[in-house]
């Protein structure tokens, strides 16, 4: 069987659109960069790959028109997008209460296993209902139903966009974990540290659970 692709103007039109979106941070963005300041670049790294990993999953369903029944189905859709929000809470509230990230106690933050921040990368990105219904709506605008095998030309348009996020957020990674080095020699900022983290896990959790209320 013939690879089928858009042709080079959609596709062209599609990067253009698609790096306008990436460099706007999203939940996925402020995750990396929460962790490479806390841990390092290759911390932020290794987060970046997991949260992609979700990225292809969310882009086979796309194309198979799983995500058509995630948005057409009200209880798919809040199963989907609390129980995601439910997880970003409980990674704040986590990082508020554990003992493990507290100078008092240890003044180095211990550092995550690389296994653990690709684990949490992936889960954080894979259940987020918002990024289903954005492959839902945005990749078949580029998609030209002429050339046949949408399913494929959709997965092709996934794949181009997952390579464009890894750049981008790994360039949010390499920013964010230079300037981590310098914040973690600041005793006030490792004081204060797992508390604004905290603050912004829930802060994500709480935008995505009232995400979408507004949907027709």
């Amino acid at each position: 069987m013939d690879i089928v692709i858009p042709s080079a103007g959609s596709l062209g039109l599609f990067v253009v659109a698609a790096l306008a979106l990436l460099v706007v941070p999203g939940p996925a963005v402020l995750y990396i960069v929460a962790r490479s300041v806390a841990q390092g670049r290759r911390a932020g790294f290794v987060s970046d790959l997991g949260i992609h990993s979700a990225t292809l999953v969310h882009v086979a369903a796309a194309s198979l028109g799983l995500s058509a029944l995630l948005a057409s189905s009200a209880i798919a859709f809040s199963i989907v997008k609390y129980a995601g929000a439910a997880y970003l809470i409980w990674i704040g509230l986590r990082k508020i209460f554990s003992r493990e990230d507290n100078p008092d106690v240890d003044v180095a933050l211990k550092p995550r296993s690389h296994a653990r921040l690709f684990r949490e990368g992936f889960v954080v990105n894979l259940l987020n209902p918002k990024t289903a219904l954005f492959f839902l709506a945005f990749l078949p605008q580029f998609v030209e139903v002429g050339r046949g095998h949408v399913a494929m030309q959709i997965a092709f348009l996934g794949i181009v966009f997952t390579l464009l996020g890894l750049i981008s957020d790994g360039c949010y990674a390499f920013a964010a974990g230079t300037l981590g080095d310098r914040l973690r020699h600041s005793r006030a900022y490792l004081r204060f540290e797992r508390y604004v983290s905290g603050v912004v896990f829930i802060g994500l959790g709480v935008t995505a659970a009232f995400a979408g209320n507004h949907r027709k």
